[in-house]
């Protein structure tokens, strides 16, 4: 039998705060976490009425159907990150027109791991590193090894 010794595990929240002999904790490794793990959601959720902005998050992007990772994202709102332009939104669009045009299964939906740094910097270092770790096919940062995804500039 082979196993994919090296497909990321996702860890649940509580069990990565380990407690320390000084009674300290250490956060979540996000860097591990297999984010097709993660709750998922419509990519529509943001149309939904919030009674707040929502808090940190790191988000990622997928086709269940394949499965894929195809863009990791940060924010420092949640709730409200994907209001008004993103050109993910577009390159998702054109995604599912091509597979439903072709008769080929598509499940694209969004998951969020809410343990990411409230600050800014530090959180997008992780997103970075996350970009680099699933080579999401609609992250700028990963046209290098697969193209600019629908038409981007």
């Amino acid at each position: 039998m082979i196993q994919d010794l090296n497909r990321p595990r996702q860890v649940s929240f509580l069990d990565a705060l380990d407690s320390t002999s000084d009674g300290t904790t250490h956060e979540p490794d996000v860097l591990s976490l297999n984010p097709l793990d993660l709750p998922q959601q419509n990519t529509e959720f943001w149309r939904q009425k919030f009674t707040d902005v929502g808090s940190s998050a790191f988000y990622f992007v997928s086709d269940a159907a394949v499965p894929v990772v195809l863009y990791v994202g940060e924010t420092g709102q949640a709730n409200s990150r994907w209001k008004g332009e993103h050109d993910c939104k577009r390159y998702l669009m054109n995604y599912v027109e091509l597979h439903r045009r072709y008769e080929l299964p598509v499940t694209v939906q969004i998951g969020f791991y809410p343990e990411a740094p409230e600050e800014t910097r530090a959180r997008q270092q992780l997103e970075q590193s996350l970009i680099q770790i699933w080579r999401s096919p609609f992250n700028k940062e990963n046209w290098q090894h697969w193209g600019k995804p629908f038409g981007a500039d």
